[in-house]
């Protein structure tokens, strides 16, 4: 009995894409931030690593949440391209 040819879910639209990485990875960004900043202050973490640099804490709480956003959306895209259906990728090759 041969296998018959599994079907593909349609594509969804770009929106829909990007809504699901970013909505998702925006929330534990907040969670993050949240937890992150409660244990340490953002103008000690500036002295201790830039020094040089003067900005505000509500600027140290801004660019906090920014790299906790950038860390969880990757993690975000790189689970929806494991996601993707295989049989997108893997067709077979057309004879020579």
């Amino acid at each position: 009995m041969a296998a018959r040819p599994q079907s593909d879910p349609p594509p969804r639209p770009l929106l829909q894409r990007l809504g699901a990485i970013l909505w998702p990875s925006f929330f534990a960004a907040g969670a993050a931030t949240t937890v992150f900043f409660a244990i340490v202050d953002p103008l000690a973490l500036r002295d201790l690593t830039f020094p040089q640099l003067h900005f505000s804490r509500e600027a140290g709480y801004t660019i906090g949440f920014f790299m906790f956003w950038a860390a969880t959306g990757g993690s975000s895209l790189f689970t929806w391209l494991l996601l993707r259906p295989p049989t997108r990728f893997n067709r077979a090759l057309p004879p020579d």
